[in-house]
């Protein structure tokens, strides 16, 4: 094997084994068209950031913050507009209280809910730490069962896709909020686009207009030339740690949409009265903004991590979600590694390969909010932060593990690099 510098380095400094770099550098070749088509997309949304940010003359007095209250803070407000124009909305909620994506989605379903009302998933179920926001599971603790809003999902079809004439078959006069979420979360199925998702918002806006269509947006921000919002979603949320943050927000999440539909958010994230009138932004004004600024470019390396690691892990013989050729709309790969002994390796891999931590072992452990024991990886500067590199999976058949992230897509390809390796020197390569 012919190398250069990176490749000694690698091999002699990093500990990667010469035949798993060989089979990572011609998984690299193969993918060379799919990564072309994301530079494009990339640069579509640079431009589209950059022009939000000059629309709105963000200057250095935004950076600045005040205290107590936060009345009449121009950085935050500043920050709201720029996400607005960026996602095409009317108004958004952009702030570091809102402590994780699952905390913006709920704000949303318990602003916009009243009892009575009823929730449908489009997309099967929701996240894993979604079902005790909704009332599936759990003990209540003002779950939205707790407040008489009743709960359907319709399952996808078997391709994946959105069973549009189901959906419409239970949407009752009781129904006034239809959901979609784009990303797989655990699930072993393809991201939904923004395709299909302009197809539902027309289909069930079709069958009512006041129907709120609302979408989990979370790991699928800058993976089009267009968002949810663009296409007739009235209303989406995710969180700042992911896509959108670009690895320098500190903490956060965001609700874009519909003026009317914010202003209810807002008052179930603070209170009837206050809204979106209060609230600090602690000086993380200048990070959230810079970490957009960045996203577009972050949000590229890590797809295209995750499609190097599809092509590496097709070419061992493992199914993998999606497959490498598939046109994206989410940072994740999944992989079944069929053990979990061979998901702790893999993680174990991702956990080397992180500038934080990496001496720590990832072990599963009965994480807060999940069914299942899970495992997670990450060695990140910002504590949680999945838009940085990381794997995690729950405990359970057919052991599927989910990767995404990395800042860089060196790093991203160092991930897959020390994930192979491990199993590879575990002995838990399969074809290898």
């Amino acid at each position: 094997m012919d190398t250069n510098f990176t490749d000694e380095l690698l091999i002699k400094e990093l500990g990667i084994r010469p035949a798993v770099l060989s089979l990572v550098k011609e998984a690299e070749t193969q993918v060379r068209d799919e990564f072309a088509g994301i530079d494009d997309i990339t640069a579509y949304n640079q431009y589209k950031v950059l022009g939000a940010l000059q629309k709105n003359r963000i200057a250095n007095m935004h950076f600045a913050w005040n205290t107590g209250y936060g009345y009449d803070d121009p950085g935050r407000d500043a920050v709201e507009k720029v996400y607005a124009d960026i996602f095409g909305t009317e108004a958004a909620l952009v702030r570091t209280t809102i402590v994780n994506g699952t905390h913006a989605l709920a704000i949303t379903l318990m602003g916009i809910l009243r009892p009575g009302d009823e929730l449908i998933y489009a997309s099967g179920g929701p996240y894993d730490t979604l079902e005790e926001v909704i009332g599936i599971r759990g003990e209540g603790m003002g779950s939205l069962a707790d407040y008489g809003i009743t709960y359907k999902q319709v399952e996808l079809k078997p391709d994946g896709s959105l069973d549009l004439e189901t959906l419409g078959s239970v949407i009752s006069d009781k129904t006034k909020m239809v959901c979609v979420q784009r990303a797989t979360g655990y699930g072993w199925r393809k991201a939904i686009t923004v395709n299909q998702i302009e197809e539902l918002a027309a289909f069930v806006h079709g069958i009512r207009s006041d129907i709120v269509c609302m979408a989990d947006n979370c790991y699928g921000e800058f993976l089009d030339v267009k968002e949810p919002t663009n296409v007739g979603i009235d209303v989406m949320a995710g969180s700042l740690i992911k896509n959108p943050g670009g690895g320098l927000a500190l903490s956060g999440g965001y609700v874009c949409g519909r003026k009317d539909l914010i202003e209810k958010i807002a008052y179930r994230m603070t209170c009837p009265g206050i809204g979106g009138e209060c609230g600090l932004t602690f000086g993380q004004t200048r990070a959230v903004l810079q970490g957009i600024f960045m996203a577009p470019k972050v949000t590229s390396g890590a797809v295209k991590g995750a499609i190097l690691c599809a092509r590496v892990f097709e070419i061992l013989g493992y199914p993998v979600c999606p497959p490498s050729s598939d046109t994206r709309s989410d940072i994740i790969q999944a992989v079944q590694l069929g053990s979990p002994e061979a998901v702790c390796a893999f993680c174990e891999g991702i956990q080397a390969a992180a500038p934080i931590d990496s001496h720590v072992t990832p072990i599963p452990w009965a994480m807060p909010g999940y069914e299942s024991e899970v495992i997670m990886a990450a060695g990140a500067f910002v504590q949680g932060s999945s838009i940085e590199l990381s794997a995690d999976a729950p405990i359970r058949e057919p052991y599927n593990v989910y990767f995404q992230g990395g800042l860089t897509y060196e790093h991203s390809r160092f991930g897959v690099l020390k994930a192979v390796n491990q199993m590879y020197e575990k002995g838990l390569l399969k074809n290898f």
